[in-house]
C-alpha cells in the first residue's frame, strides 16, 4: 500500500522498485551522432532490474497459493535475482536459498548473505541436466524442503511480464515515444522479451537488437565458458520470447569488460560486466545508423560494486589477458628468487574444510587458495587461519561442512609479466598473500615475507 497522498515516506523498499531514470550518453563516444541512453536499473533498491520480476513472481505465486507464509524459495541464480528475492523475502517472512554456479564473485555471495539467504555453490563447467548444476540442484533442494518453492525465472511467466508493465511503459514514455532501437543483454529472456513486446506494440518498426557473449548460444555460436556474469545461456528458457528480438551482437569478455571501465571513467555510472556487454552492441548500432534523429536505448541491468574484485581489479585483468601488462622488475622474477619455490596449494570448492585445515598445518600456512572443482585456474576465494577460527566459534562441526561455507575474498592474482611494484603495493595494502600466475597457470604464492626476501636477495 503506497503512502498517503501529497507524502514522499514509502512504506517499504518494495516501493521503491521501479521508475529508475533514462540518461543520455553524451560523453561515452563524443563523436556518436546518434543519441544514445541507458535505463539505470542498477539504482533499484536491490542494485538490480531484477527486483521487478522478483517482486512479481512472489506476488504470482502467492495469488496461486504456491507459496505459503513462512515458506522456502529456492532459486537458481547468478546472484541478481537471488538478491531480489531475498529483499522481498526479508520483508514478507520466506527464507531464500539461492543456488549458484561457483564463477560469480564473491562480492555478490557476500551480499545475499547479508540479506539473509542461504548460498549454495555449484560447478560451473558441466552439462545444464548434470545432477551437479545449480539448475538440478535447486531442483532437489525444492523437492526436499517442505514448504519450499522455486519461482524459476527462466521459465516463469511472470518474469517477462514485469518488464512488459513496468519497465517498458517507462522507458516509452520517459523517451518521449522517440525510441527506434533497444539493445538489451539477455539471459534469462526476460527483460528484452517483456520490454521489446510492449514497445513494439507502441511502433511495430522499433528494432529490439540482443548483446550476446561469447560462449553463449543464443547468438548461434558454440557453447564454452565465458566470465562475463549474469547473461547468456546454454539453453533456450521459455522465458526468452525469440520472435521479439530481431537480430543478435555477439560481444567478447575483453570487449565487455573494457566497454564497463571506460562508462565509469567517461560517465561516472558504476556498472558491471554485462552492462558492458550491451553497452559495446549499443554503440555498435548506434554507429551503424549514424542518424541523429534515431534513438538506441540500452539497459544497465546491475551496478559495478559485485565485481569490484574482478572488473575493476587491474591485476585480475592483466592476468586474463584484458589489460596489457608494464614495468620494469616484474612478478615472475621475485617468485623466481623464492627459497623454496614449493607448488601452489590449494582446495577444491567441494573439498571439506577439515581438508584445508590439514594442509595449512601439514606445510605451515596461514591460507589456501580456493579452486573451482571443475576447472583448477579458477580461484574462487581463500580459507584461512584467521576466518577458521571465527567459523569454528560460531558453527562447531564446521570441519565437515564444504569449503564454500568459510569461503573469503579471493586472493589477488598477478601476472608473472606484471611489474613487481603491483605486488608491494597489494601486499602493502594487506592483502594477505597474492597469487602468480602465467597464461592462466598457477605457479604459487607470494606473501610479504617472500617479497622481503626476494627483494633483498
Amino acid at each position: 500500500m503506497r503512502a498517503e497522498a501529497g507524502s514522499e515516506i514509502h512504506e517499504s523498499a518494495l516501493e521503491l522498485i521501479g521508475e529508475t531514470p533514462l540518461v543520455r550518453l553524451s560523453r561515452l563516444e563524443p563523436d556518436l551522432r546518434t543519441p544514445l541512453v541507458a535505463k539505470v536499473e542498477f539504482l533499484n533498491p536491490g542494485g538490480s532490474v531484477k527486483d521487478r520480476p522478483a517482486l512479481a513472481m512472489i506476488e504470482a505465486a502467492e495469488r496461486d497459493g504456491a507459496l505459503r507464509p513462512g515458506g522456502t524459495l529456492v532459486e537458481p541464480t547468478s546472484g541478481n535475482t537471488g538478491l531480489g528475492l531475498a529483499m522481498v523475502g526479508a520483508l514478507r517472512g520466506y527464507k531464500v536459498i539461492a543456488v549458484m554456479p561457483d564463477k560469480m564473485s564473491r562480492e555478490k555471495i557476500d551480499t545475499l548473505r547479508a540479506f539473509g539467504a542461504e548460498v549454495v555453490v555449484c560447478p560451473t563447467a558441466v552439462p545444464p541436466d548434470s545432477p551437479r548444476s545449480y539448475y538440478r540442484v535447486a531442483d532437489r533442494l525444492t523437492e526436499e524442503i517442505d514448504g519450499a518453492f522455486q519461482p524459476n525465472q527462466y521459465f516463469n511467466a511472470a518474469n517477462p511480464e514485469a518488464h512488459y508493465r513496468t519497465t517498458g511503459p517507462e522507458l516509452w514514455r520517459q523517451s518521449g515515444g522517440r525510441l527506434t532501437h533497444l539493445v538489451a543483454g539477455v539471459g534469462t529472456g526476460g527483460t528484452i522479451s517483456g520490454v521489446g513486446e510492449y514497445i513494439k506494440e507502441q511502433n511495430p518498426s522499433i528494432q529490439v537488437v540482443g548483446a550476446d557473449p561469447e560462449g553463449s548460444i543464443y547468438s548461434g555460436g558454440e557453447a564454452h565458458p565465458y566470465r562475463v556474469e549474469g547473461i547468456g545461456e546454454d539453453f533456450w528458457p521459455d522465458s526468452l520470447h525469440r520472435g521479439v528480438i530481431d537480430r543478435y551482437i555477439t560481444v567478447s569478455d575483453r570487449d565487455s569488460f573494457l566497454m564497463a571501465r571506460r562508462l565509469v571513467a567517461t560517465e561516472g555510472l558504476f556498472a558491471g560486466g554485462s552492462t558492458g556487454t550491451a553497452l559495446h552492441a549499443a554503440v555498435q548500432v548506434a554507429r551503424e545508423l549514424d542518424d541523429p534523429d534515431a534513438i538506441v536505448a540500452t539497459i544497465f541491468p546491475d551496478g559495478g560494486r559485485p565485481y569490484v574484485s574482478k572488473v575493476f581489479n587491474d591485476s585480475w585483468m592483466r592476468e586474463h589477458g584484458y589489460l596489457v601488462p608494464g614495468g620494469r622488475r616484474t612478478v615472475g622474477e621475485l617468485h623466481r628468487a623464492k627459497a623454496d619455490g614449493a607448488p601452489i596449494l590449494t582446495v577444491g570448492s567441494h573439498d571439506q574444510v577439515g581438508r584445508a585445515l590439514e594442509l595449512m598445518r601439514e606445510h605451515g600456512v596461514s591460507q589456501v587458495p580456493v579452486v573451482s572443482s571443475e576447472d583448477e585456474r579458477a580461484f574462487i576465494g581463500t580459507v584461512s587461519e584467521r576466518g577458521l577460527l571465527w567459523a569454528s566459534a560460531e558453527h562447531p562441526g564446521i570441519l565437515g561442512e564444504p569449503v564454500t561455507e568459510v569461503l573469503e575474498s579471493p586472493l589477488p592474482e598477478l601476472s608473472v609479466d606484471d611489474p613487481a611494484d603491483d605486488a608491494v603495493r597489494l601486499l602493502r595494502d594487506e592483502a594477505p598473500a597474492v597469487i602468480v600466475v602465467d597464461h592462466g597457470r598457477p605457479l604459487g604464492v607470494l606473501t610479504a615475507v617472500d617479497l622481503v626476501e626476494a627483494l633483498n636477495r
